[in-house]
């Protein structure tokens, strides 16, 4: 009883902070916060590999022992912290839902919003906390006053859910949606750019883009068309889905006047955890997609009408979040494109593996997408999960057939050489 007292105390002071850093600062470990401090004054390539930091970072997750799960691209794992404060808020509720969970919980969601928007780079009043990428960007594309003849400049790689819903928005308003068509791997930004901007035109209202794609971690110059799209007067939605936590920047640098992502992703936050951003001054733009007493009102906070929901979910967020800026965005990225690359060149002297996914840091960094000839996509994957319990996933695209290989920071070179070997041989 004593234990569950002081973590309540220790919770209720929090909640009137704008972090949980000072129980993050408790629960993690001295030796991950000296070989942090160690790792930070290496220059970048010794970073990515410094094998003493990132072992403390792999023991901060629960890694499964029964495979090697290299398709972190869908959802991440939680670090063991955020695990346990998620357990700690759920007891808590338990005891008295009405009052723990209103009351004292959620409490924490606007020192949770500052947070957000610090890491997001923008004002804490352009940020609501919701269930990930979907309900973001579809409460956008659903909410927006577009009429029908309105044009939707799209491309052939955006996410299922988001083409479902323009899709939705032009048989039920008449909105013409043209798509960019894009010749993957690309790696260079003018023609990428060039590929969107050819479909504006004087009655162009959107241009949607999806910052990383999610077939195969092809990077899009999302400012540089954004810049060209508001020279036009076009509004720029982002899917921030794989890029937030991921690549290094800030929401406004993207020029994006709409955003959404999934901190379940690379924020590493609880299952069913996202954000979306909207500038300030297009909020009222935007219509609710739930209840609201001021549907087309400026208060960000409308779109978080959503009833009752697990506040002990939303207010672990935060254990990621501290987490995360522990190790930083830019050492992350480092990280992430060291392992890629780890993997990727070593197969490419395969005659037999071909890439599709463009491997140079400006167009990748985590995810890449790779083929053997003569084989399917589902045959790689299948055989790589049954003999060596590598856990992938199979892409279908009408432009190519491969294999997605996602790892994440607690990913190590061990797990990474026995891809390599599991490739070389089922290739044979």
């Amino acid at each position: 009883m004593s234990s569950r007292r002081g973590f309540v105390k220790n919770m209720a002071a929090i909640l009137g902070t704008a972090s949980v850093h000072t129980m993050i600062e408790s629960a993690l470990s001295s030796g991950i916060k000296a070989a942090s401090i160690e790792n930070l004054a290496m220059d970048e390539e010794l970073r990515a590999s410094d094998q003493i930091f990132w072992n403390w970072v792999r023991d901060s997750f629960t890694v499964s022992r029964n495979i090697i799960n290299l398709n972190n691209g869908g959802v991440s794992p939680q670090p063991k912290i955020t695990q346990d404060a998620q357990d700690k808020y759920n007891r808590m509720s338990n005891e008295a839902p009405s009052y723990y969970m209103w009351r004292i919980i959620d409490a924490g969601r606007e020192p949770l919003r500052e947070n957000l928007a610090q890491l997001a780079g923008c004002s804490p009043e352009e940020i609501a906390i919701n269930r990930n990428s979907t309900e973001g960007l579809n409460t956008i594309i659903f909410g927006l006053n577009l009429r029908k003849g309105d044009e939707i400049v799209m491309s052939n790689f955006d996410y299922p859910n988001m083409n479902n819903a323009w899709n939705q928005r032009a048989k039920r308003d008449g909105v013409i949606l043209k798509k960019a068509i894009l010749p993957l791997p690309l790696d260079n930004d003018e023609s990428i750019v060039k590929l969107y901007t050819d479909l504006f035109t004087s009655k162009t209202k959107i241009v949607h883009l999806t910052h990383i794609i999610n077939w195969t971690g092809q990077i899009i110059p999302v400012r540089k068309i954004a810049d060209e799209a508001h020279k036009r007067g076009i509004e720029v939605i982002v899917d921030g889905a794989h890029s937030f936590a991921h690549l290094e920047y800030k929401i406004p640098e993207l020029g994006a006047d709409y955003f959404g992502t999934s901190l379940h992703k690379w924020l590493c936050a609880p299952f069913g955890s996202g954000l979306m951003y909207i500038k300030k001054e297009k909020i009222k733009n935007v219509w609710a997609l739930l209840s609201s007493d001021e549907p087309d009102g400026d208060n960000i906070r409308k779109f978080e009408s959503l009833g009752t929901r697990s506040f002990a979910k939303e207010m672990a967020i935060g254990y990621s979040l501290d987490f995360h800026n522990m190790i930083t965005t830019k050492r992350k990225q480092e990280r992430l494109h060291y392992l890629k690359s780890y993997w990727a060149t070593r197969v490419l002297d395969n005659p037999k593996v071909y890439m599709n996914t463009s491997l140079k840091p400006e167009f990748s960094c985590a995810l890449a997408n790779f083929g053997i000839k003569g084989m399917t996509g589902s045959e790689i994957d299948q055989k790589l999960f049954s003999k060596y319990k590598i856990h992938t996933v199979a892409i279908k695209h009408e432009h190519f057939d491969g294999v997605r290989v996602t790892p994440n920071i607690y990913t190590n070179e061990e797990d990474l050489d026995k891809l390599v070997q599991a490739i070389n041989e089922i290739s044979v």
